[in-house]
């Protein structure tokens, strides 16, 4: 209890009236927003293992205890904004309920990991590149299974359609990385186009 609290008359105390469930999940989305955003901002000014939680918090303006509410650590917080972006990226197309053939959004998702360069960089440096590489694949192979069924391919069984998501995944992200290695030196718009070329010549 507070100094604050032992001097208010209980009696002479407001009431505080309880959170709605909109207002409270609103605040969390908020609050979970401010740490990321300043954690990714504090991962493009130094290496990843250089940031503190501190400097997470003073960046964010929120408390530890906040902090320790929502996350474990700072590994956990990278990891919770990763989610995110690929849960978002690897449902781009079935969330715009785009009527093309396209599995996933090869185009807008390259493009949008070469605009954050340097943080692709500190997960390299880190070591932490292939947990992501592992992350995403798994994330892609649910969309991409998705996908599938929205353009009504058949498949066999569900064993085969695990399968081939998960390899079909797999090719998006080894294109992402050989694209990405050699300095993304072509259109984001011709590894898609190269992408789904291979796809459909190899599930017809």
């Amino acid at each position: 209890m507070s100094s604050n609290d032992r001097s208010e008359p209980p009696q002479r105390r407001a009431r505080k009236k309880p959170a709605k469930q909109g207002d409270t999940d609103l605040r969390i989305r908020r609050t979970r927003e401010r740490l990321g955003a300043a954690l990714i901002a504090l991962i493009e000014e130094k290496t990843i293992d250089d940031v503190t939680i501190r400097e997470v918090l003073d960046r964010a303006k929120v408390g530890r205890s906040t902090f320790y509410l929502h996350y474990q650590d700072k590994d956990d917080l990278l990891l919770s904004q990763l989610e995110d972006g690929l849960q978002m990226w690897s449902n781009f197309l079935s969330t715009k309920r785009e009527k093309s053939r396209r599995l996933a959004a090869v185009a807008e998702f390259f493009a949008h990991v070469a605009s954050a360069g340097k943080l692709y960089r500190s997960l390299v440096l880190s070591g932490r590149i292939q947990a992501f590489f592992d992350l995403a694949q798994g994330y892609f192979a649910r969309g991409i299974a998705r996908r599938l069924k929205e353009i009504g391919l058949p498949m066999p069984d569900q064993r085969e359609s695990d399968a081939r998501s998960h390899a079909l995944a797999g090719n998006l992200l080894s294109l992402l990385k050989w694209w990405l290695d050699r300095g993304a030196k072509e259109p984001a718009k011709d590894m898609d186009d190269l992408f789904h070329r291979m796809v459909w010549k190899g599930v017809r």
